[in-house]
């Protein structure tokens, strides 16, 4: 938790530098032995979550397709791909037919995606979109007026992993009606937040608490406020509905203290489908 303070204490390009010189040598040994497969990028360029890269990614994927309903020939919405984490394994899973659209707030995920994925499979296409969100970018546009570059209907599947999580509330709806207004009617959207409920409220969960209550939302950061932000269930589930949207399940995270065996992941995942 100390170290994670520390983090947000260093302006947003500082950070992505720090991270690449923490993991230089690891990295350099990867390259050294050839030991990093070409759909994953270098751990100091991995600017979304922890882990083993390509293991979540595996492991989200088998979620889409056995609780979300994705299929080979699926048009599919990414919002916020990062640095391909989602898009690695949908490469082995979508078939000729189906389509890959992703966009993100960081032009480093964004080009190394282009370079590394796109030119090896042309139906996955990805676009940098410069935001604000101050966990990452020290400006940009208003999130809260963004409309998606996608017309509409157009998509059969999106997902949103890690997105919510560090969006403000203004933020948060308007993506919540463009994921409305892009989706085809009986399209499925998979997302994650943190809930915060009477369960997250009573929970242990020191390396990952909301200290700073707002009424609906709760922050982990005063400064960075787009570091972590936690919804209020009751808030976050009228926006979903506002939106047009409805909850098909949730599937609470163990982010908060719950049995890690029990969760499906860390975050709180809820399937959306679109009216």
């Amino acid at each position: 938790m100390m170290l994670r303070r520390l983090y947000y204490l260093l302006p947003p390009t500082w950070r992505f530098v720090a991270r690449r010189l923490y993991y230089w040598p690891t990295d350099l040994w990867a390259t050294i032995t050839n030991a990093r497969d070409p759909l994953t990028p270098p751990r100091g360029l991995i600017y979304t979550g922890s882990g083993d890269f390509r293991a979540q990614g595996e492991k989200m994927l088998q979620f889409f397709v056995q609780q979300g309903g994705l299929q080979a020939h699926h048009a599919v919405l990414d919002v916020g791909s990062g640095i391909g984490r989602m898009a690695a394994p949908l490469t082995r899973y979508l078939n000729a037919q189906g389509q890959y659209e992703g966009f993100d707030v960081v032009e480093l995920g964004v080009r190394w995606c282009q370079k590394h994925i796109s030119t090896r499979f042309p139906n996955f296409r990805f676009r940098y979109v410069p935001l604000n969100n101050d966990l990452y970018r020290a400006n940009g546009a208003d999130a809260g007026q963004f409309r998606f570059l996608y017309a509409n209907a157009a998509f059969d599947f999106t997902m949103v992993i890690s997105v919510f999580t560090h969006l403000l509330p203004a933020a948060a709806e308007n993506y919540l009606h463009e994921i409305a207004r892009t989706l085809r009617p009986g399209g499925v959207c998979v997302a994650t937040f943190f809930i915060w409920n009477h369960t997250a409220a009573q929970g242990n969960h020191p390396a990952f608490d909301f200290p700073f209550d707002h009424g609906h939302y709760r922050l982990m950061d005063a400064q960075v406020r787009s570091a972590n932000v936690a919804f209020d269930e009751a808030w976050l589930q009228e926006k979903i509905r506002a939106a047009g949207l409805h909850i098909q399940a949730i599937h609470y995270g163990y982010w908060c203290g719950r049995n890690k065996d029990q969760s499906a992941d860390f975050q709180d995942i809820i399937v959306i489908k679109n009216s």
